[in-house]
This record gives structure tokens, C-alpha cells and sequence, in this order.
């Protein structure tokens, strides 16, 4: 025969018969509860925030071992990177086009937007699944720009007076490498490169470079920051760097 027991007035027995607990009590942790579940997007966002400018003033590189939201890292090269907002960005476009461009954030948010969603793959060895970008496809402002017979690869600068990457021609008009505004559908932050970064989905996340606000067509692939450094140039997840992770799409 089993008895029914009540949770409101029972805790810690199998049998029903464990220390009473009030009613009150009750009422006060499902109150806590339900406060924890509203407030965990502000922590993690605070956390988030705290992270990407500790790893911004870190010298030595290890905050990027400790898990960001969603399981990202948090990497600059620099000291610490000014923070650009809706009025002061712009992102250029220029070198072997036949118009130079500057876009504002509003001219970049105008444009058609797409939305891809893929792993997120790290050299290091980190993987963010499932991961929404949204932007515009880099095809489209070379398009736009005018591109000229010559050119042959596309270079990248950052506002964080430092880092760089470069694509091939052919690679940097993929359908899925975008200039990307959003992130997990929500506006790119600072700490994760916002407000407008690189995304080449199909590469290790080293070629997406955070901070842009400059695009150079070129005649010449130029190796970028980690290029330098002993990186492979052509990134493709699971192809490169001796790592046979599984592809991002």
C-alpha cells in the first residue's frame, strides 16, 4: 500500500517522513527560483562584459581559457580596444575598386541581411554548436565597391590598431562568409568584436575577425596577425593547422 504524500509539508524522506517544511518556505524558494531563471541572462551578460574586458587588459592570454557564454573565449591582441558606437563606426572598402566606399552601422543594417547558423570551431580546440550569425554577405559590398580585373584576395583591418586577416578572392565571395552585425540573434557586443565583425563560417575562427572597419582589395594574399605566427592561411575547419575536426556545416 504506498501513501501520498504532500511536498509542501515534507522534505529529505522516501518515505514521507522527513523534517517538515512550512508553507512559506516553500512559496520562498520557488519565488528564488523563478528570480534566478529571470536574472541568469543579465549575469551572464554582466559576466560576459567582465570577461571580455579582463581578456582585453589580460598580457598574458590566460583569461582565454576561462568559458564565456555559451562556451565562446574571450581573445584581443591589443591592451584594450576602443569601443566604436552608432555614430563613430564606419567600415571602408577599398584598394583595387573602382569605388572607394565608407558604410555607417544604419548603411550596413539597410542592406539585405542573411542569417546563417554553424559550429563555431576554434584552432585551439573549443566548439560553440548551433551558433546564429547574421549580416551581409561580403560578395555583396565587393559587388558594390566594384571590383577590378586584377584583383586577387581581400585584406582586413581592425580597429583595434592590430590585428588582420586576408581571404582569396575566390573565398571571401562564399555565399557563407558574411560581415556580421548580429550574433546569436542578438546585436554583436564588444567583447565578441560588435559591432561589426568578419565571419567565415567554414574556417577556424581566427579568420573571423572581430572589430572591422577596414576591407582592401588586393593584388596578394598578405598573411594576417596569426598567419605570422605560424597559422595556416587557408583555415578550413578540419583541412588546416594538423586538426582533423569535423566541418562546421
Amino acid at each position: 500500500m504506498t501513501k501520498d504524500v504532500n511536498p509542501a509539508r515534507t522534505a529529505g524522506g522516501e518515505d514521507g517522513r522527513g523534517t517538515p517544511v512550512g508553507r512559506r518556505v516553500v512559496l520562498g524558494m520557488l519565488a528564488a527560483g523563478a528570480a534566478g531563471v529571470a536574472a541568469a541572462p543579465f549575469l551572464q551578460s554582466a559576466y560576459d562584459n567582465t570577461l571580455g574586458a579582463a581578456a582585453q587588459q589580460d598580457p598574458t592570454g590566460l583569461s582565454g581559457l576561462l568559458p564565456g557564454g555559451g562556451g565562446f573565449r574571450y581573445y584581443s591582441v591589443t591592451g584594450s580596444v576602443p569601443e566604436k558606437t552608432e555614430r563613430t563606426y564606419r567600415l571602408t572598402i577599398d584598394g583595387l575598386v573602382r569605388h572607394r566606399t565608407s558604410y555607417r552601422l544604419a548603411d550596413l543594417r539597410h542592406l539585405p541581411q542573411t542569417r546563417l547558423v554553424r559550429d563555431v570551431q576554434c584552432v585551439t580546440g573549443w566548439r560553440v554548436p548551433g551558433t546564429p550569425f547574421e549580416g551581409v554577405r561580403l560578395a555583396a559590398l565587393l559587388d558594390a565597391a566594384g571590383v577590378r580585373p586584377e584583383a586577387k584576395a581581400v585584406r582586413f583591418t581592425c580597429f583595434d590598431g592590430a590585428y588582420s586577416e586576408s581571404l582569396t578572392l575566390e573565398q571571401a565571395r562564399r555565399d557563407d562568409v558574411l560581415v556580421a552585425l548580429r550574433m546569436q540573434d542578438k546585436p554583436l557586443t564588444h567583447a565578441h568584436g560588435g559591432p561589426v565583425r568578419l565571419y567565415a563560417a567554414p574556417m577556424y575562427f581566427y579568420k573571423s575577425a572581430k572589430w572591422l572597419s577596414g576591407i582592401t582589395v588586393t593584388d596578394h594574399v598578405q598573411p594576417g596577425y596569426w598567419e605570422n605566427r605560424g597559422y595556416d592561411i587557408d583555415a578550413w575547419v578540419g583541412r588546416s593547422n594538423g586538426r582533423d575536426d569535423a566541418p562546421t556545416t
